[in-house]
């Protein structure tokens, strides 16, 4: 059986994250036993959420455990089987964490997907026609439930999630302002996702800056805003919101350190009656399906061109990691196993 690498969460962060927290170890693969595949990654997904889970603290998902390999989304190619519903060769996706490779049971619903390659690249599994992707479709969709002619906003616009929302708005008929870093990423909101408008929140460095710089975007106000970093943004875009906006609260960025994002003027909620709702994408597996297949055709037709940072090796998987959380990543962070 072929060796492993894995990276471990070797200890918890205080404050920032840093590469020191992770250990990369080598094992066996075991033996497979009756209903068991073997699958090789060839991609792995990095996501804020993970730095989240680093901390041992109360939150919507257990604390990832010290000394085990560190979770998360992976999309590869069965190598070996002993299940009848998987054969040598077909690619997958699964939850196969910080490893080049994982044995997953297949009796077990839901742990393993096959996917189709033909249109969708193999790695747009776990962006724009992935976990990002559906989040996306969620908030948009079921959350803030657009109009034709609606104006959203929506934080982090470039990323994963950004990037998808951005497709699916547009889809709708609304109009599209992101927030991002940088006018690299502005520039490709505007020309390449079709967002109206994108702010660059390095110039806007605070809620004062950031609320004229809405308001300029936005001369009808927001009728829809989805959440990812929160902080001073999220000040900033309360100043802006229409009568009965609707938030839809995804990610907070901003806080993941460990320090509370207090809100300035939280009487903005009342005065213009909002809907702010958080949500986790994995509470709600029924609406994958139509999430996934509207994804998938906006990808297949050109409509959605997801871009990628792509780091190369399980070694590189810590430091791509604290990058991606400091905004150092260009759309969807994925590091190369193969």
């Amino acid at each position: 059986m072929p060796a492993n690498k894995q990276q471990l969460l070797d200890n918890r962060p205080e404050g920032e994250a840093v590469a020191s927290n992770f250990k990369l170890v080598t094992s066996q693969t075991p033996e497979l036993k009756e209903h068991e595949v073997l699958v090789r990654h060839h991609y792995l997904s990095l996501d804020p959420y993970m730095r989240g889970r680093m901390n041992d603290s109360k939150s919507y998902a257990q604390p990832q455990p010290l000394g085990q390999v560190m979770q998360g989304g992976t999309a590869g190619e069965v190598v070996e089987s002993r299940s009848p519903k998987f054969a040598v060769g077909d690619k997958v996706v699964g939850f196969g964490g910080w490893q080049e490779y994982s044995v997953v049971d297949a009796s077990q619903l839901g742990v393993l997907r096959k996917v189709d390659t033909t249109h969708v690249p193999l790695s747009h599994y776990l962006g724009a026609v992935g976990m990002p992707g559906v989040t996306a479709w969620y908030g948009l969709v079921k959350i803030i439930a657009p109009k034709e002619g609606d104006t959203l906003v929506i934080s982090a616009a470039t990323g994963a999630v950004g990037s998808a929302f951005g497709a699916l708005a547009k889809a709708r008929g609304c109009r599209v302002v992101g927030i991002a870093g940088g006018p690299d990423k502005c520039k490709y909101a505007v020309d390449e996702l079709g967002f109206d408008a994108c702010i660059d929140y390095r110039q806007h460095p605070d809620a004062k800056r950031m609320s004229q710089a809405l308001k300029e975007a936005c001369p009808k106000g927001i009728d829809g805003y989805f959440e990812n970093v929160g902080g001073y943004i999220l000040d900033a875009v309360l100043t802006r919101v229409n009568a009965f906006a609707r938030i839809a609260l995804c990610g907070m960025i901003a806080g993941y350190d460990g320090q509370s994002l207090p809100l300035a003027n939280p009487a903005l909620i009342l005065i213009n009656r909002l809907k702010i709702e958080g949500f986790i994408v994995s509470e709600h597996m029924e609406v994958w399906p139509e999430a996934l297949k509207e994804l998938g055709t906006l990808v297949g037709t050109g409509k959605l061109r997801p871009r990628e940072s792509i780091a190369q090796g399980i070694e590189s998987a810590p430091e791509a990691f604290l990058g991606l959380l400091k905004g150092r990543n260009f759309g969807k962070q994925l590091v190369k196993l193969v």
